[in-house]
């Protein structure tokens, strides 16, 4: 008989024709479309890779379960227009910040290497952990 029990117990869960390793994973992509329907981060990418390459000699690559950009709102403020009345701030598409994320609900020392590799190799970049 044989069992296919995922190492950490992940149950892979199928949500719009794409299949996730966990249910962490897909609650998180639900959570990220909703954002991206409302306006509040742009260009959603699942599964985007960073290679790793030191010195011109590739180590490995990383891929992440989801990127996106946050988009900010111009202005807190109240506003008015020229007629002097109330103006909702619009979004503005502006790139405030890129945001990698990965779903994890356990650690490992391989995934805890790859991440301190992906932020020295790419200035700028940090990867969250939900």
């Amino acid at each position: 008989m044989t069992w296919n029990k995922h190492k950490y117990r992940a149950v892979k869960t199928t949500i719009d024709g794409i299949t996730f390793a966990s249910k962490r994973e897909a609650k998180r992509y639900t959570e990220l479309k909703i954002l991206e329907k409302a306006g509040y981060i742009t260009h959603l990418e699942l599964q985007p890779e960073y290679q790793i390459t030191i010195n011109g000699i590739k180590i490995c690559k990383y891929i992440a379960d989801f990127r996106y950009f946050t988009v900010r709102a111009e202005s807190n403020e109240r506003s008015y227009n020229s007629k002097g009345e109330w103006q909702t701030p619009t979004l503005t598409g502006d790139r405030e910040g890129q945001i990698v994320e990965d779903s994890k609900g356990f650690k490992t020392p391989i995934y805890r290497l790859k991440k301190k590799l992906v932020e020295a190799c790419y200035p700028g970049t940090i990867i969250k952990e939900v």
